[in-house]
């Protein structure tokens, strides 16, 4: 490192305190790599980083976990505006299960699969997503405590979960195929979670818990 801090006593450079930093990968390669990133709506997997860039597979998976460790840095003030909450399911689907994994399996829907909640809020499009170990009433509505203020307007589906939250709510019914109801709409964290999904098929094909977070 070509610099030092008389303060503290120690050499630093240009890479330290960022994602690059105690990395020997080249900066070119490192800038090309964020640029891939960015401008790719359905992100980039570590095998074509490293078909790209022409470093190791494990190499442009460091990369772009130091990338997504770097995005994820955020206020956590809550939003203000109107938000759009909604929950959604990755992880393998009963269909696709061994016949001895299926019997141990009883009742319908979300068998085995990572639960997701997600809020968006209209004014600035930003989006929180968060891993949830279910989808009960505490759950997500300890998750809408989190990311809203009291007065924050919150739209969601008809789910018995979101009953009693104590912002003003406006649900549309889906359970009758109600999509919209005037301003009442959950259209936009969808979109997300159909890009998401997008991603996590056409992309990376499988994401562990741990990692979809």
């Amino acid at each position: 490192m070509p610099y030092w801090c008389k303060s503290c006593r120690s050499y630093f450079s240009v890479r330290t305190g960022t994602p690059m930093a105690r990395s020997n990968i080249p900066m070119r390669k490192w800038a090309i790599g964020i640029y891939l990133c960015v401008t790719s709506l359905k992100s980039v997997s570590s095998m074509k980083l490293h078909r790209d860039l022409g470093i190791s597979q494990p190499s442009a998976w460091f990369m772009m976990h130091r990338i997504r460790e770097a995005w994820a840095c955020r206020d956590n003030d809550p939003f203000d505006g109107p938000v759009e909450i909604d929950e959604t399911f990755f992880g393998g689907k009963r269909k696709n299960k061994s016949n001895s994994e299926r019997a141990e399996l009883t009742g319908r829907g979300a068998v085995d699969m990572t639960a997701v909640v997600g809020a968006k809020c209209r004014e600035s499009n930003e989006v929180v997503a968060k891993v949830v170990p279910d989808t009960k009433k505490e759950t997500l509505q300890e998750f809408v405590d989190d990311v809203t203020d009291p007065d924050t307007v919150v739209y969601t589906d008809d789910a018995k979960a979101y009953e009693g939250i104590p912002n003003p709510h406006q649900t549309v019914k889906h359970s009758v195929s109600q999509f919209v109801d005037g301003m009442a709409h959950t259209n936009g964290i969808e979109s997300f979670w159909s890009m998401l999904k997008r991603l996590h098929k056409g992309t990376f094909h499988k994401m562990s818990s741990k990692h979809l977070q």
